[in-house]
């Protein structure tokens, strides 16, 4: 039997762990194909310098745990890019997944991950390795897959994130309404980069639209000077205005910093979009008493426990079992994929994708779900998204009253190899 390397990478979601877990559970159903299993620390970083977690020596209630354990401290993420010029990281991975007989590499994670997984995938068939690499789709941007949503209908972490936000929105009309004669306005912003799923999650927590709520993507092209007369003509109706933002929207020169992925890392920026965006509201005046104030929701929006869809939960689950079942019949170099049936009923099924086809791949906010006043989104995005959030609480344990998250004991697979500096660190050292 070959053994089994599940592992992760960028950003955590609320329900990541559920899918490792669904990776785990399948495995140990076919105990006759599935040998040990592993959990790569921290990504593949962790498979670089050779830090295995073992996962069959933890205990089954730790294992359990991962339902409803958020992010990604249970076996860690990374960012770090194989890139075709570092051949030393490829050698290096071969050498450990050799070393520890790995046969069977599972990958959790968006566009960028799947490109990995992907370049994993052709090592092993360039070498003539018995390895087969799947990827595990995760992203709360819902950036993963086509336009046309033939590919990817929708992937685990973006409906707990909308629920977060539609939740979060709702709190926030509490505190707009109440403070309205001393802070008209709330700027609120939303992560997803460029991307502008999750701000536009804020609209399914006022879908008939009764409440003075603007949400600004950065697909729309709405200009900083359009944005304050558009508030301003909020004011003059409601005399309050709360205003969602992606990170994204382009506000000038906010001091770009960038991860390793080449992504821009606007929380790590010096400046915010919400920042800038109050500065510039009060500057210009606004048409009503008191001033603006902004909020920057952090990175507990994607990672919010008690917020988590139910619906978001069983899928990531399942999405992890289906990823063994291609593993098992299919072979090497596909990621598993949510499909979305016809018909009023929701209802989903799951697939394969090759993954050099989700393989940095970038989708955008549909033009057609950006309503024609460009600063709200239409009613075929909220029937897109609102079954995503499903209808009741997630079940999270609790001890001492304070949620019950999985602790792994740090038992690790025994080093086999030299050791090793990641290519794209050594000249830190």
């Amino acid at each position: 039997m070959k053994n089994v390397l599940v592992a992760q990478s960028g950003g955590p979601t609320a329900v990541i762990n559920n899918s490792i877990r669904g990776v785990i559970d399948a495995c140990r159903d076919y105990p006759d194909i599935f040998g040990n299993i592993y959990g790569a620390w921290h990504g593949i970083e962790g498979v670089l310098k050779e830090e295995l977690l073992d996962i069959s020596a933890q205990d089954d209630k730790e294992i359990a745990l991962l339902k409803s354990t958020p992010a990604a401290g249970a076996i860690g993420t990374c960012r770090y890019k194989l890139r075709s010029s570092q051949e030393q990281d490829f050698e290096r991975v071969v050498e450990v997944l050799r070393a520890h007989n790995i046969g069977y590499f599972f990958y959790a994670g968006g566009n960028d991950s799947m490109d990995t997984a992907n370049k994993i995938a052709q090592i092993a068939a360039s070498k003539g390795m018995e390895l087969i690499s799947i990827g595990v789709p995760k992203t709360i941007d819902n950036d993963v897959g086509d336009a046309e949503f033939k590919l990817v209908d929708h992937t685990p972490g973006y409906g707990s994130t909308a629920r977060y936000w539609a939740t979060n929105l709702l709190c926030a009309n509490e505190e707009n309404a109440g403070s309205c004669p001393a802070d008209p306005v709330l700027v609120l912003q939303a992560m997803g980069r460029k991307i502008g799923f999750i701000p536009a999650a804020a609209r399914l927590a006022d879908p008939e639209r009764r409440l003075p709520l603007q949400i600004y993507l950065t697909e729309s092209g709405v200009s900083m000077h359009e944005m304050a007369d558009l508030v301003n003509d909020e004011l003059k109706r409601s005399r309050r205005c709360i205003v969602v933002v992606s990170e994204g929207f382009d506000v000038g020169d906010i001091g770009v910093q960038k991860d390793s992925f080449g992504h821009t890392n606007f929380g790590a920026s010096d400046r915010t979009a919400q920042s800038t965006i109050v500065s510039y509201l009060n500057s210009v005046g606004l048409r009503a008493t008191g001033k603006a104030r902004g909020q920057t929701v952090g990175t507990d929006q994607r990672h919010s426990a008690p917020l988590a869809s139910v619906v978001d939960l069983q899928e990531a689950y399942e999405s992890g079992r289906y990823a063994v079942e291609i593993a098992r019949k299919d072979g090497n170099g596909y990621m598993a994929t949510i499909l979305r049936e016809p018909g009023e009923l929701y209802k989903v099924r799951y697939d394969k994708v090759p993954l050099d086809v989700v393989a940095n791949s970038e989708r955008f906010f549909p033009q057609e779900w950006i309503a024609p006043n460009r600063i709200d989104v239409t009613d075929a995005f909220v029937k897109y998204a609102r079954p995503l959030i499903g209808d009741v609480w997630a079940d999270v344990p609790l001890e001492n009253g304070l949620p019950r998250f999985t602790r792994f004991a740090p038992i690790f697979a025994a080093k086999k190899c030299a050791a090793y500096i990641p290519q794209a660190y050594q000249k830190e050292v």
